[in-house]
């Protein structure tokens, strides 16, 4: 098993016609997934060619859905777009929705995300990589390549890290491997992916990526506490960041000792997680977890 995405998810992209948008289709048809055709306003009736496959264009979400029984949505569409876009696929019904652009005005995240929690829909981004459950399907920018299936579920706020993680533990594989995104508002949360990894057969221990600013770690470990059985080990990105200048992400600052790295860090260890000072630490951590 595996958490969201499967080998039943029917993918259409939007802003498939576009430079991003049609890279990574390619990438998401070569690594298996079931891409069954994009949106792009004013484009429908066309098709677009990938690999000797051609794939149907749209118009609208709702028309894509209605001819291809689509389910899931990666959205690669420039920012000023996005919140239309991504209201769009919400609208339609489908099951999941994967924005990956970054530099989404805060005020249309905000929008989206609550109509998607109104919806029941599942909503992972802005500003994110995406999912991958290595071996049945991926939804966005995540390499394919790096490891196979496994009893490992990852959630990061961080993308880079959750290819890293990934690359470190290849050998053992993922049940499902998620980046959230960084932004300050965003449609799932660590606590959300915690939930589904708990509930997952496949998956046997999990591993959180935080980073400096917010209080995400903090509630995700208040959660862990009280809700999660399965083992987590933990890293936190950010531990020599300056305070008061965000870095990289725009949820990424620090005021005073609120949302440190050393905070997080204390708030996970003290509900029984073990949080490593590095990547290939934390990494080392679940070895001696799954190995023994």
């Amino acid at each position: 098993m595996a958490i969201w995405l499967g080998t039943d998810s029917r993918i259409i992209v939007q802003g498939m016609t576009g430079s991003e948008g049609r890279k990574h289709t390619q990438r998401m048809l070569d690594s298996g997934s079931v891409v069954v055709g994009g949106v792009t306003p004013g484009k429908g009736g066309q098709t677009a060619s990938f690999n000797g496959a051609d794939l149907p264009v749209f118009g609208s979400v709702a028309e894509a859905v209605e001819a291809t029984a689509a389910n899931t949505s990666v959205v690669f569409v420039p920012p000023k777009f996005t919140g239309s876009a991504v209201g769009e696929a919400i609208d339609a019904d489908l099951d999941l929705v994967v924005c990956i652009t970054e530099g989404v005005p805060v005020a249309d995240s905000a929008r989206f995300v609550n109509q998607s929690l109104d919806a029941g829909v599942r909503l992972i981004g802005p500003n994110c990589p995406g999912i991958i459950s290595p071996g049945k399907s991926n939804a966005g920018i995540i390499p394919a390549s790096i490891t196979g299936p496994g009893p490992i579920g990852l959630v990061s706020k961080s993308g880079t890290l959750t290819y890293q993680m990934m690359f470190e533990l290849r050998d053992l594989g993922f049940s499902t491997a998620i980046g959230i995104g960084g932004d300050p508002i965003v449609g799932t949360t660590h606590i959300d992916a915690l939930a589904a990894f708990e509930a997952d057969e496949q998956t046997e221990a999990i591993v959180l990526i935080g980073e400096i600013g917010g209080d995400a770690e903090e509630r995700a470990a208040a959660y862990i506490a009280e809700n999660i059985t399965k083992p987590v080990v933990a890293y936190v990105a950010g531990f020599t960041a300056p305070e008061g200048r965000t870095m990289g992400h725009a949820g990424a600052i620090v005021s005073g000792s609120s949302g440190t790295a050393q905070a997080k860090k204390e708030a996970l260890e003290a509900v029984g997680v073990t949080v490593g000072r590095t990547p290939s630490e934390t990494a080392a951590l679940m070895r001696e977890i799954l190995h023994g």
